[in-house]
Order: structure tokens, then C-alpha cells, then sequence
């Protein structure tokens, strides 16, 4: 009986832990241990017994699992444990419309081919067709190609 409750003891506190711990190791290992408790019940007492002790190793696995997933999340210290601001930022850099083909532009950096323009008050990457152009240039937007702006001197 008490290698039993031991083992079931163990089960619950293993899948309880791997809530701080990354990975299902915890969990599967709490499952095996409440799993061969069961069969230790029923090698012990019988097929009354075995069943009784499945049927608490079920309520204990389903009030942990809804402690883990249910309350835990819900509650102060498991809401300190989530993320919950997100990122204002933008994943990548700013598209550019297509109504700024033709817009003049300036080189904010040595064009080489690549580099970043500055069109208005908004900054792109461009890519200059002549192959060179350096910081300062006057160009114009000629085309967009992906993500970044295709200029050209003017």
C-alpha cells in the first residue's frame, strides 16, 4: 500500500514540475511512475483493489492537468509566469508604397550597391542601379524590388 501512494505521490509532483521545467521528461516519467502504481495495486489487491487505485490515479491526473492548464493561468503567480506585453515594433522594414516611384530621394548612406535613402521623412533601404552612389546623392525612385526601393542618380 504505501509503495503505492508513493508512487502516486511521485506521479502528481513530476507532472506538477514540469510546469517550471522545459520539456515533457517530467511528465512522461510522472505518468510511468502513477501508471506502474496502478499495476502494483492490482498485483497487491486484486482487481477491486487495482480498479480503486486506477480510478484515484485518474482523478489525481485529471485535477493536475486542471490545476496546470486551468488555474494555474488564472492566477497571480501563474499570470507573472506568461508573457503578456507584446512587441510594437515591425518584423521587418518598412514597405514602400508604389505611389513613391518617381519621388526624389537621398542617400543617407554610401550606395554600394545597397544601402539606405531617405524619401520625405521615411527611411528604406535601396538598391542604385549606377552601382554607386554616395552619402548625400540626390536620386530617384525608380522601382521596388521586394523590401527595398530601386534609385537611380537624377
Amino acid at each position: 500500500m504505501n509503495l503505492v501512494i508513493i508512487l502516486f505521490v511521485l506521479g502528481v509532483l513530476l507532472l506538477a514540475g514540469e510546469v517550471f521545467v522545459p520539456g515533457v521528461v517530467l511528465g512522461v516519467i510522472g505518468g510511468a511512475a502513477m501508471l506502474f502504481g496502478c499495476v502494483v495495486a492490482f498485483r497487491q489487491f486484486g482487481a477491486g483493489g487495482g480498479a480503486l487505485a486506477t480510478g484515484i490515479a485518474v482523478v489525481c491526473l485529471g485535477a493536475t492537468l486542471y490545476a496546470e492548464l486551468v488555474w494555474l493561468p488564472r492566477s497571480r503567480f501563474g499570470r507573472r509566469m506568461v508573457v503578456q506585453s507584446a512587441s510594437d515594433g515591425a518584423a521587418g522594414p518598412p514597405t514602400a508604397p508604389a505611389s513613391i516611384i518617381g519621388e526624389m530621394a537621398e542617400a543617407e548612406t554610401t550606395l554600394a550597391p545597397s544601402g539606405y535613402v531617405r524619401v520625405g521623412d521615411r527611411r528604406y533601404e535601396a538598391y542604385c542601379e549606377a552601382g554607386h552612389a554616395a552619402k548625400g546623392s540626390r536620386l530617384r525612385v525608380t522601382g521596388l524590388d521586394n523590401f527595398r526601393l530601386v534609385v537611380t542618380k537624377s
